[in-house]
């Protein structure tokens, strides 16, 4: 079936703490994930909380990358939305994972922008 985009949703559970905590480094981290994967760069926010975390996106052409970061819990919650067939977010992901040295990645893609689905063939009478 036909989308319009592809949304890997993924936990990232044993990161490297300081990594989690460092904007800058994030920040490079999912520009070059955006890159890697084919994306167009559009625009770059991160905000570093007090005392730890990090949060931001990476608006690309073909939609966005976000991150969430807890260093306290050494969790990252990743998201990394593609619009399109060209550009596969798995790879954007995987990229991520690596260099936040993830021990453990949960992730699922969720298909975006398929026809609606027909409710009334579901209720029952």
């Amino acid at each position: 079936m036909d989308t319009m985009g592809r949304h890997v949703i993924a936990e990232m559970w044993d990161c490297n703490i300081d990594k989690l905590n460092d904007i800058g480094l994030i920040e490079q981290i999912f520009v070059n994930a955006a890159l890697k994967a084919g994306a167009e760069v559009r625009e770059v926010a991160f905000h570093k909380f007090a005392p730890h975390g990090v949060s931001g996106v990476v608006i690309i052409s073909e939609s966005h990358l976000t991150i969430h970061s807890f260093p306290e819990h050494g969790y990252a919650s990743i998201d990394v939305y593609t619009c399109g067939d060209i550009i596969d977010p798995n790879e954007a992901t995987a990229y991520i994972a690596e260099a936040l040295e993830s021990k453990t990645c949960e992730k699922v893609e969720v298909p975006r922008g398929m026809a609606p689905v027909n409710v009334d063939k579901f209720k029952t009478l």
